[in-house]
């Protein structure tokens, strides 16, 4: 049986360093936004830039979950769309290494890349995520569904209603809970009341990172505040302070939902059954932070489907999150991660 089926959008990261001159050129200005294939085709033949040394590395935020559960001893599947191209081999072949069994639809589009922009030590991320997007509610059977523990969905699907609310009620029918990473704040601004609307409906685990559970908040408030400009810590704050009380109200059920905020270095708060749990971990400077939440998101979901305590899966997911931000992406050998897939056998 399949312990975690993790749905969502194949990407190939692509790690570049660029100056801003030619982040100008190709128009590659916020800190993520979406390209379109020519753009992506053009910049992948800049010659400035030795794209044969560069890294190179699956991606997508449901894709590492697989990947990192995969490593941490999960019998973890990966159900997505991709091209057949290059990228394509590429995202196959790493997924397969890392212990992975893949369902990919193949089609006609070119395989989803996100060049990962290093300029002047700010990270940009510009993705394109072509094939990744033929992905339908037709390529996911109930039988899939119900051969799982658990599945976790990338938050960029929710622009597709249909598929999502296909693969919520096949696992509702059989009491599979879902975990969503909302995926950003542009998402979680768009997306905050059918988030709700999914967490009273559906057995749902929901990740957040600061920023999008401010947004949620805000959102769900209809308020306009903005908190761009705060620390780390004062985020954290205001979380706890304002934000936590309607968090509680949300999970004050039985069993779901459950949200996770994910506080980088800051640690974590599960909000579970109208109370909140912290569990708080050490801030190191991050080699590259690509990846990190969805490894928390992983380690969290592994250790609760191996009958841990929630306070346990908040710890298990700050570790190896930690262990991400020293590598590019999720390109993580299986032995750093040993020690923690021991704790889960």
């Amino acid at each position: 049986m399949t312990e975690l089926l993790c749905i969502g959008n194949p990407i190939v990261d692509v790690f570049i360093d660029i100056d801003e001159s030619l982040a100008l050129k190709y128009n590659i200005v916020d800190s993520a936004q979406h390209i379109d294939r020519e753009q992506a085709g053009a910049l992948l033949h800049e010659p400035s830039i030795d794209f044969a040394h560069a890294v190179k590395s699956s991606g997508g935020g449901a894709a590492n979950a697989a990947k990192i559960a995969a490593m941490l001893g999960m019998k973890s599947v990966f159900s997505g769309s991709i091209g057949q191209d290059n990228l394509a081999d590429i995202f196959k072949d790493e997924m397969t290494k890392a212990g992975v069994s893949t369902l990919l639809v193949k089609t006609n589009e070119k395989t989803g890349i996100c060049f990962v922009c290093s300029i002047n030590g700010e990270t940009r991320f510009a993705a394109s995520p072509g094939a990744a997007l033929e992905l339908n509610e037709i390529h996911i059977s109930e039988k899939l569904i119900s051969g799982s523990e658990m599945v976790v969905l990338d938050g960029y699907i929710l622009d597709r209603r249909p598929l999502v609310q296909h693969i919520l009620l096949l696992a509702s029918r059989r009491r599979i809970p879902v975990a969503l990473d909302v995926a950003s704040v542009f998402q979680v601004k768009h997306k905050a009341e059918e988030i709700l609307t999914y967490s009273r409906s559906f057995p749902l685990f929901i990740f957040m990172n600061a920023d999008e559970t401010l947004a949620f908040y805000n959102t769900i408030r209809k308020s306009r505040e903005e908190y761009a400009d705060l620390t780390e810590k004062e985020k954290e704050a205001i979380i706890l302070r304002d934000v936590s009380p309607m968090l509680k109200i949300i999970t004050d059920g039985e069993l779901f939902p459950v949200i996770v905020v994910k506080l980088g270095g800051r640690g974590a708060l599960v909000f579970a059954g109208g109370n909140v749990y912290h569990e708080e971990t050490f801030a190191i400077i991050p080699r590259d932070a690509t990846g990190a939440g969805d490894a928390f998101c992983a380690a969290f979901v592994s250790a609760w489907i191996r009958d841990k305590s929630i306070s346990e899966c908040a710890v298990l997911g700050n570790k190896v999150a930690r262990e991400i931000l020293a590598v590019p992406g999720t390109q993580i050998k299986s032995r750093k991660l040993n020690k923690f897939a021991k704790i889960l056998r």
